[in-house]
């Protein structure tokens, strides 16, 4: 039997957080799973429960000028309404400040903010979904609040993004809600060049009370802001470190 639409909209879902996402969701509702590679997206459809009630949507974020056409023309080809967007979709770059160059900061500034404001916008317009969206949800970073060498622009994108999230939150009510959800260190492909490096990882993991986090451990969360026990909570971040912000241990 097909779940009850409309759906939730998951950037990102062709790999960790966004993956895991969608697995713990498809057995509540139908979901339209987005990411670049439309047979890793299909990989992610099986492997959710009832899959033939998904929908699969391969576009590159980066591409930020074609985004409102691309995504209109989708949810009316397949009558897809949608309810609820998690943008998990993000990208990550480290490296010092000089050695940056323009087009690199300006793709990532598309993939982990500015395709976050034109799909939110695109979803707020009635032309094309009407009155249907209920909840954003961001996911951002811990490093939205503190600074690291050579993450300059991904920390300034999780900023941007949750500064966006505060002013959303307090425009859309009380019909909308918005939140942002901060993962601290997860173990995912985009983090496996940092964390593939046993002396960093190890060094990493001692800092955090309850060692690294998985992708389920940020999904759960997203879970419950999307739940109807977080029914009073809008332009929150919530944090999932496993207490790595609060250890000030010497």
């Amino acid at each position: 039997m097909p779940l009850p639409r409309p759906y939730t909209l998951i950037t990102g879902a062709s790999s960790g957080i966004g993956r895991q996402t969608a697995i713990q969701l498809a057995g509540s509702r139908p979901l339209i799973l987005h990411g670049r590679d439309a047979a890793r997206l299909d990989a992610t459809r099986r492997a959710c429960h009832q899959p033939e009630t998904h929908l699969v949507w391969p576009y590159d974020l980066k591409q930020i000028d074609q985004l409102e056409s691309a995504l209109s023309e989708f949810l009316r080809r397949h009558d897809a309404p949608v309810g609820a967007c998690v943008h998990c979709a993000g990208d990550v770059q480290v490296m010092p400040l000089r050695q940056l160059e323009p087009g690199l900061a300006r793709d990532l500034m598309n993939v982990n903010f500015h395709a976050a404001v034109e799909i939110s916008r695109v979803l707020v317009l009635r032309r094309i979904n009407e009155k249907n969206l209920r909840q954003l949800i961001f996911v951002s970073s811990t490093a939205s609040n503190f600074g690291a060498r050579g993450f300059q622009i991904y920390c300034a994108s999780k900023s941007a993004l949750d500064g966006f999230m505060r002013a959303l939150a307090v425009e859309l009510a009380p019909h909308v809600r918005v939140n942002s959800v901060h993962p601290g260190a997860v173990e995912t492909p985009m983090t496996e060049r940092l964390l593939g490096d046993a002396p960093t990882r190890d060094r990493l993991a001692a800092s955090y009370p309850l060692g690294l986090g998985r992708p389920a451990d940020v999904a759960g969360a997203i879970e419950f802001l999307l739940s109807d026990g977080a029914q009073w909570i809008t332009g929150q971040e919530l944090v999932v470190d496993g207490g790595r912000s609060i250890n000030h241990t010497a």
